[in-house]
């Protein structure tokens, strides 16, 4: 039952605000209960998740078979430390790979954790197959890349909220501007082990790059005999209306970062997928994860693994994405200046004139729609795909009123 006066959500965001460590800056909801694409507050209000927890939704809130998966994982077994091995291990594991196109796959639990053992094993591999001289491995990164928030990590970062103060920064990664291919040529040199990229930047404001680039970066790591690491943790598994974003350009990498979604809305899983002359550089003790493919995650994600190999998730993605991308781009001189992004997928730039992204997030809460803000006027929208048309008309409509009176 929806209750008129909010009588919950006061106390509720007074002690989270009381007990936690500023590392957010959440909108004033409190959420209970979920379902699909629909969340519902503590005082029964209902909004459409146009978010999807960063992507880790791709699948919605409680997807049926994601959700049986999980229990019926919790009746048998759900950690057993990787000093053994478990009857789920194997499974997820080949099945990954497959989905892939990759050989071996190195499971973990964060996307952080993904990209920082991407770094570890292209600095191993450069050392022991291409024969880079100790301590000289190099990887490239572009600006306005979201890659973590690990100290090390942060230490390529060039958005000053991540990085600052948070010093002093690990060597041995330059920065290049992103979408830019004579920069990297120029930046790549013969101590360079990789080159470390989103194929669309997503805490940038979904950018997209241009046509022919990520080819251009195969072409290039393949030429110079470096390794092209794709970070697919925002934008793999469904997102874009393929099940990777480098699928568009039919490119494979080296090394495939996933995470977010690949739990389910469920459990933390994050995973490297990649070839054996590569991944097979790790050595036993050099790298790993007490909860790393614990038996409950690898239950839940091979189950994500077998909705993607359907297809129909995305397919899903690129129908409705499209629907999506028109009705924003109506939009565009009706408050809204720019629209990108691929599939379910979107970064809006609202007018500066009209309103803060914040500003745009706030009174699309109001309206019962849940997005969020990066970069002052930039809002992010990424729906499950699990979304309807009504659902996506839903979510236009209300940007198109709050656009048309702020």
């Amino acid at each position: 039952m929806i209750i008129d006066d909010l009588t919950l959500t006061p106390k509720a965001l007074a002690d989270a605000e009381r007990w936690t460590a500023h590392n957010y800056h959440p909108l004033p909801v409190v959420i209970a209960e979920a379902e699909g694409a629909w969340v519902t507050d503590v005082d029964g209000r209902r909004y459409l998740d146009c978010l999807a927890g960063y992507s880790a939704l791709n699948f919605g809130h409680r997807h049926p078979a994601l959700i049986a998966a999980a229990h019926a994982q919790l009746d048998r077994l759900t950690l057993t430390s990787r000093a053994f091995v478990h009857d789920q291990f194997a499974a997820f594991c080949k099945g990954l790979a497959e989905l892939c196109g990759q050989d071996l796959v190195l499971p973990m639990n964060t996307g952080a954790e993904a990209v920082e053992t991407a770094i570890k094993v292209s600095r191993a591999w450069g050392y022991r197959v291409k024969g880079v001289g100790t301590g000289r491995a190099h990887i490239i990164v572009a600006d306005g890349n979201f890659h973590g928030r690990t100290t090390t990590i942060v230490s390529f970062s060039t958005d000053a909220d991540a990085r600052n103060d948070f010093g002093p920064y690990t060597p041995g990664f330059t920065v290049v501007p992103y979408g830019d291919l004579a920069a990297m040529a120029a930046a790549i040199t013969e101590d360079t082990v990789a080159v470390l990229i989103e194929p669309i930047q997503g805490e940038a404001g979904v950018l997209v790059p241009p046509p022919g680039y990520l080819r251009g970066v195969r072409a290039l790591c393949t030429e110079r005999n470096v390794l092209f690491v794709a970070d697919e943790i925002q934008s793999g598994l469904g997102r874009t209306g393929a099940t990777f974003a480098c699928d568009h350009e039919d490119v494979r990498p080296d090394l495939v970062l996933l995470g977010k979604a690949l739990g389910g809305g469920i459990v933390p899983v994050s995973a490297v997928a990649g070839r054996r002359d590569v991944l097979g550089v790790l050595r036993p003790g050099e790298h790993g994860s007490t909860f790393g493919g614990n038996p409950l995650a690898c239950a839940v994600a091979t189950e994500v693994v077998h909705l993607l190999a359907t297809g129909e998730f995305q397919r899903r993605s690129a129908t409705l994405g499209a629907r999506l991308h028109a009705g924003l781009t109506g939009l565009i001189g009706k408050g809204v200046i720019t629209v990108r992004g691929r599939g379910l997928w979107a970064g809006v730039d609202i007018d500066p004139a009209l309103m803060t992204g914040r500003r745009a997030c706030e009174l699309l809460l109001e309206q019962g729609v849940l997005v969020k803000d990066t970069h002052g006027s930039t809002i992010r929208i990424a729906p499950p795909l699990t979304v309807t048309e009504d659902d996506i008309d839903f979510a236009l409509g209300r940007l198109a009123a709050v656009l048309s009176s702020p």
